[in-house]
């Protein structure tokens, strides 16, 4: 049995773009470390990545966040070069996801895509929005396949809610790791 990496949201505009901080800048090398050891190790990987539309100030999100970031094949949306120059990341599946937790990997959940899995690792950005937000997803579908978040390969947007959402993860049975 594998493990599977998550590596949530690690796009050009949460590093250092629209809504980047010092923070996600600080994580980047120790994800692209974490993929390189899940990937000698042969073990599986998936991306998400947060895409949003033209119409992105329309929308819910936009109203409540209104900033706008991460559009479909602009240079933000892109996930890091520093990732990219290190794996082809066209050789995973990646989510685009319109929200916080990935809908489409809700369905590959449900539907037993990762039932061979023996524990399931999150890392990326924003602890405290998209990496909850999947964790719990995962969580509520595999709930009997132990579930990590590396605290060191996720950054939130602020140092207060990425540390607020590590504890109320712990709540839902979610190990984190290295914080």
């Amino acid at each position: 049995m594998s493990k599977l990496l998550v590596v949530i949201d690690m796009q050009n505009d949460f590093i250092d773009g629209t809504l980047g901080t010092g923070e996600a800048v600080q994580i980047v090398d120790k994800v692209v470390d974490k993929i390189k050891n899940y990937e000698r190790n042969g073990d599986t990987i998936i991306f998400t990545k947060d895409t949003h539309s033209d119409n992105y100030l329309d929308t819910q999100e936009g109203k409540n966040l209104p900033v706008k970031h991460c559009i479909a094949k602009t240079n933000g949306w892109k996930i890091s070069s520093k990732i990219c120059n290190i794996t082809d990341i066209s050789k995973y599946k990646i989510y685009e996801k319109v929200t916080f937790g990935s809908s489409e990997l809700a369905k590959d959940l449900m539907n037993g895509v990762y039932d061979t899995v023996s524990q399931i690792e999150l890392i990326g950005l924003c602890t405290d929005i998209c990496v909850i937000s999947n964790a719990l997803l995962i969580k509520t579908f595999l709930p009997e396949i132990p579930v990590a978040v590396d605290a060191s390969c996720c950054a939130g947007v602020t140092k207060e809610s990425h540390a607020n959402a590590l504890e109320a993860m712990k709540m839902c049975q979610i190990n984190i790791l290295n914080q």
